[in-house]
């Protein structure tokens, strides 16, 4: 990829997308924490036995509406 290249694909985002993909593209230019985070391999550790049953209960909880909202937490912690 080069700037000629991520021109040409710039030049082909819907109109209606321009703002999502300006926003983008200024935190890679301004955010250097963003840009690492970006570029870091992903995640290969493995899946714990406990780690997949705190994820099938925190997906029960959710689907039985047993959640806080970020309203709720800031509160709780006096923030709002």
């Amino acid at each position: 990829m080069n700037r000629e290249m991520l021109h040409d694909l710039i030049e082909r985002i819907p109109e209606s997308e321009i703002v999502a993909a300006q926003r983008a593209l200024e935190r890679l230019a301004r955010d250097a924490a963003f840009r690492a985070a970006m570029s870091a391999p992903p995640d290969d550790e493995p899946v714990t036995a406990g780690d997949a049953e705190a994820i099938a209960r925190a997906r029960r909880d959710l689907q039985a509406g047993r959640v806080v909202s970020h309203d709720e937490i800031l509160s709780e912690f006096g923030i709002r």
